[in-house]
């Protein structure tokens, strides 16, 4: 934790990006959406301990492993509950769930 005052260092697309291999099919478009997801989130200027991805099951809902944030993955049909179960519990965190939901967090599409 940084002294009242001090800035934050700015953060970069290499920051939200995972340790773990991405285990997509060449060619898949789930590459695109997690490169550009990657490349936005620093541009918000919100810390990375601020996100968290929901995701359910499939390819696409590997996503939360991909980026350098804190994730769920859950079990099928249950992701929309539980980030907005998560977003109720935490204000501070800017949820992403593996469908576009109404509910009150940000959600990104990863199914």
């Amino acid at each position: 934790m940084s002294a009242p005052g001090a800035s934050e260092p700015k953060l970069g697309k290499k920051d939200f990006v995972s340790d773990q291999d991405v285990r997509w099919c060449p060619g898949c478009g789930d590459y695109a959406i997690l490169s550009q997801v990657q490349k936005v989130l620093p541009e918000l200027g919100i810390p990375r301990e601020r996100f968290v991805f929901v995701s359910g099951i499939g390819c696409s809902s590997r996503f939360p492993y991909y980026v350098n944030t804190y994730g769920f993955h859950s079990i099928h049909g249950r992701a929309p509950a539980i980030a907005t179960g998560l977003k109720g519990r935490a204000r501070s965190c800017r949820s992403g769930s593996s469908r576009a939901t109404a509910t009150p967090c940000r959600s990104a599409a990863t199914t």
